[in-house]
């Protein structure tokens, strides 16, 4: 018997991939429920589904395929405990994300202020890691923090999040949404922490919105101690701080990571973990995205993404933040 797929129906690309193999049910995700999913034996999906008990309770659904980096919309734990695999796509939309930070740099400051800039960023996995090399090929001077890489690697090229906050002029975070364990990362910047924030630095979140307390951030960039904001992921989506909208410098709608190649990738990534799980032959796919460049021209990366256009389209409709991000037309990441 032909397995059954649920799939979200704004995941790109993925149309026609897997209905030789199997039976597809496109639905949006707030029609994603436990009748739905009661017949199913897979799930494709992005963030605005929660996968937890309230939906998969009673289902023989043995695998949940995430096109995104992040788990958080998962309850781990309770796959874990009822046998459900669980796949995920790191590192898809690094490229995208770390055009977008580019992007916002060189909106804010132009390419010959950047140069000898110090940009602190919290999170140095395949996000973070690129954001770092693009910064330096920029001029940009650059501190890592990223405590599980610490621990794992040796200290040698990490500095504690307080050095970060007392040397930084920009800080951007990379990090997962984790709120317990060894190294949380909920409001790592919170009214507690503001004060630390030595050289009144940017601060760029395209991270998680909770990664950084909204209402703290908000309340820093009115006294000053923050010079300015980037905010692409906010706490309590899509019904976003509007005080702290209007005080962002740059405010989208949790569109960093959206390039044309960023949602190949995650698509490739979500269909390849559902073909070795069911013993599928891999389909060809037309386009593949090429190799991340190591470094990246102030040109290519402003020729390649208007920020401004996005933020314009927030600050105008604040209301319409799902609209937009369902809707958005994916950018190509610059090329090297």
């Amino acid at each position: 018997m032909r397995p059954v797929i649920v799939i979200e129906d704004r995941i790109p690309f993925i149309k026609g991939v897997l209905e030789s193999v199997a039976d597809i049910l496109y639905m949006p995700s707030g029609s994603i429920d436990a009748t739905v999913m009661k017949d199913a034996d897979a799930l494709i999906t992005r963030t605005r589904t929660r996968c937890d008990a309230s939906l998969l309770e009673g289902s023989r659904c043995g695998i949940i395929a995430t096109a995104t980096i992040g788990t958080d919309h998962i309850d781990l734990d309770y796959c874990r405990a009822h046998g459900i695999a669980v796949a995920n796509a790191p590192g898809c939309n690094a490229p995208g994300v770390a055009q977008y930070v580019s992007r916002a740099l060189l909106e804010l400051y132009g390419a010959d202020r950047l140069h000898g800039m110090t940009l602190g960023v919290v999170g140095v996995g395949n996000v973070g890691s690129i954001v770092e090399r693009w910064a330096r090929g920029l001029g940009m001077r650059t501190l890592l923090c990223d405590p599980p890489r610490a621990d794992r690697e040796g200290g040698d090229g990490f500095v504690e999040l307080a050095e970060i906050y007392d040397r930084a002029d920009v800080i951007t975070y990379h990090t997962p949404l984790t709120v317990s364990g060894e190294y949380p990362t909920y409001h790592m910047l919170d009214a507690a922490s503001v004060p630390e924030l030595h050289r009144h630095p940017l601060i760029i979140n395209a991270a998680r919105g909770a990664v950084v307390d909204n209402r703290a951030l908000s309340l820093a960039l009115e006294s000053g101690i923050v010079s300015g904001a980037v905010i692409d992921c906010w706490e309590d989506e899509p019904d976003i701080d509007r005080t702290l909208l209007d005080r962002c410098a740059i405010a989208t709608p949790h569109i960093a990571g959206y390039s044309r190649e960023g949602k190949i990738r995650a698509t490739i990534m979500a269909v390849d973990a559902i073909c070795d799980y069911f013993g599928f032959p891999k389909p060809e796919w037309a386009e593949r995205p090429g190799t991340v460049p190591v470094a990246v021209t102030p040109g290519a990366v402003i020729e390649s993404y208007d920020i401004m256009a996005d933020t314009a389209a927030l600050k105008s409709a604040p209301s319409s933040f799902e609209t937009l991000r369902n809707t958005y037309n994916f950018r190509s990441e610059p090329a090297g």
